[in-house]
């Protein structure tokens, strides 16, 4: 008689949440709220219904693109990664597809939901996620193009909290070039062989550390102001000042120990790739660059005066790591 055990129906389930785990890349999820959370900060608004609905946009067209990402590049993934879901048929290319489909759909819906503003930036949203996975990734177009979609994504909270968006260009720009930075290190992820991405990485983090802690423009008289925490509303005259001046004080501190959290996060696995830019020393400075995403939003929301949102976004980097150690983020 043979000694093989025969997988159980409970086996198999597990198998396949996790095949679609790893194909979703489950722990970068917690990189996206971020977006749409420092978006409202940018505008001096508190997160509110429609903030919700902006996020669940968000995740449903980030996950779209994880998806579509392994359906186009599955031939690429059979010679390079066969472990991957798709080629090692633990899921089947057209359920990825459909997949990546389904939660486009989802994305544009919930976004509509959330008013006008906010599905014209997810429409473009979208459509700069599908474009980039089917032909710009392996361009010179593609950091510029993913580093687009992380931007627009911050708009994305912005429209739909309050229907602007200008308030918001500054954070959207700081977030958006730290992405392009990551994605071109990311390039060179399963070949490494060049120090420059991670060494241009390397200084983009420092400079980026130092503009997250500079204070943008103040608001235009009549704009309204943000309460302590980043919570909207007005106090009154009386201990008004005395309040605004605490919650400045605070943002003070905060700011620069969110930006040295970002630069420490993502500052060393690029020193690592620079000095021996190997595969695994650069799949190291991608994950680690990914992960300093949750940083630097945090630093922009409490940048711009969103304490209350900034500190919601920092607590999501230890959930990000503890999940990370089952599934690859990258």
């Amino acid at each position: 008689m043979s000694g093989a055990v025969a997988p159980t129906p409970r086996s198999g389930r597990a198998s396949r949440r996790r095949a679609w785990a790893e194909l979703l890349r489950l722990p970068a999820l917690f990189t996206v709220p971020g977006d749409a959370l420092a978006g409202a900060a940018a505008t001096a608004a508190a997160p509110g219904p429609r903030t919700l609905l902006a996020i669940g946009s968000s995740l449903c067209l980030y996950e779209a693109g994880m998806a579509l990402n392994d359906w186009a590049d599955r031939e690429e993934d059979a010679a390079e990664r066969p472990h991957r879901p798709l080629p090692s048929g633990r899921i089947h290319p057209a359920a990825a597809l459909t997949a990546a489909c389904a939660l486009t759909g989802a994305g544009l819906a919930l976004a509509a939901r959330a008013g006008r503003p906010a599905l014209a930036v997810a429409a473009p949203l979208a459509a700069t996620v599908w474009a980039y996975d089917l032909a710009l990734k392996h361009t010179p177009a593609g950091p510029p193009a993913m580093a687009a979609a992380r931007g627009l994504d911050l708009l994305l909270g912005a429209a739909a909290t309050t229907g602007r968006t200008r308030e918001a260009l500054s954070s959207a720009a700081l977030l958006g070039t730290h992405t392009l930075a990551v994605t071109a290190v990311s390039r060179r992820e399963t070949t490494g062989g060049s120090p420059l991405p991670p060494l241009a990485a390397l200084a983009t983090t420092a400079a980026l550390a130092r503009l997250a802690t500079r204070r943008p423009p103040r608001p235009p008289a009549g704009r309204r102001e943000a309460a302590p925490g980043g919570l909207p509303g007005t106090t009154p005259e009386a201990g008004g000042a005395a309040v605004r001046t605490a919650s400045e004080t605070t943002a003070s501190l905060l700011r620069p120990a969110l930006a040295a959290a970002y630069a420490a996060t993502a500052a060393r696995p690029y020193l690592h790739a620079t000095l021996n830019p190997s595969p695994p020393l650069t799949q190291r400075a991608v994950a680690g660059g990914i992960r300093a995403t949750i940083p630097l939003q945090a630093a922009l929301a409490a940048r711009a005066g969103g304490l209350f949102a900034g500190l919601l976004v920092a607590a999501l980097a230890p959930l990000g790591r503890r999940f990370a150690r089952t599934v690859s983020i990258t």
